[in-house]
């Protein structure tokens, strides 16, 4: 996690806290260390985030602090509720981990009577919910997207052939039964889908393609290959 989004992840957990909550138990929520965490607290003080408590005892966000809202209308919101409950039928458990704080923090943000009425049975998402890939880490898969770095993947097709590639992941696109990764493999020279439960290994490699992903992607969005 970058320290940008870590900072504010901190404040909405302080934010939304009912009593101080210790620096072990935040790291312990964002996957760092205390220490970090510590680095994190005496930085947005500095920045005039009202952060009271110490180290062992806790930390507790003051009254009146808030980050500035997003003015959603009822309907706006509706649509985020409901699209992150479409999340929960992928197979990627980062994004539906992630959809559940968003939700969250969209029920802790709003007034009480629409916050009774997005907690309440009305809004749902159904159908069959895609299995996770058994040996692709899709939260990995976004990161190098992100970061524009390449990934090198052993792929089995159709057939039961299997083949090493090195990918440059431009995508992912998520269908209701499985999820592909799009990217530019380089055994073939050119812009393939892979099914994720096709993948049976991935390693992020010691290779970038940084400036090129915008590029890549306009060239699939023009050609819509597909094959693997």
């Amino acid at each position: 996690m970058r320290k940008a989004s870590r900072l504010f992840e901190i404040i909405q957990i302080l934010r939304l806290a009912r009593h101080a909550v210790t620096a072990a138990e935040i790291a312990e929520r964002l996957e760092v260390t205390p220490r970090s965490i510590y680095r994190d607290i005496v930085a947005l003080q500095a920045m005039r985030v009202p952060i009271e408590g110490e180290r062992g005892l806790g930390y507790i966000l003051r009254p009146g602090f808030d980050l500035p809202p997003l003015m959603l209308t009822v309907e706006e919101t509706e649509a985020i509720v409901l699209g992150l409950a479409l999340l929960e039928r992928t197979g990627d458990t980062g994004l539906k981990t992630a959809a559940r704080a968003v939700n969250d923090k969209i029920a802790a943000a709003v007034p009480e009577p629409l916050r009774r009425s997005l907690q309440a049975p009305v809004l749902r998402a159904w159908g069959s919910v895609a299995a996770e890939p058994p040996a692709l880490d899709l939260a990995e898969v976004r990161g190098a997207i992100r970061d524009e770095r390449s990934l090198d993947i052993v792929y089995r097709d159709a057939e039961g052939r299997l083949t090493e590639r090195r990918v440059r992941p431009i995508a992912l696109v998520y269908y209701s039964d499985v999820v592909n990764l799009v990217g530019w493999c380089e055994l073939r020279a050119a812009i393939r889908n892979f099914r994720a439960d096709r993948v049976v290994g991935c390693s992020p490699a010691e290779a970038f393609f940084r400036g090129e992903g915008d590029a890549l992607r306009r060239r699939w969005s023009e050609g819509w290959a597909v094959a693997g």
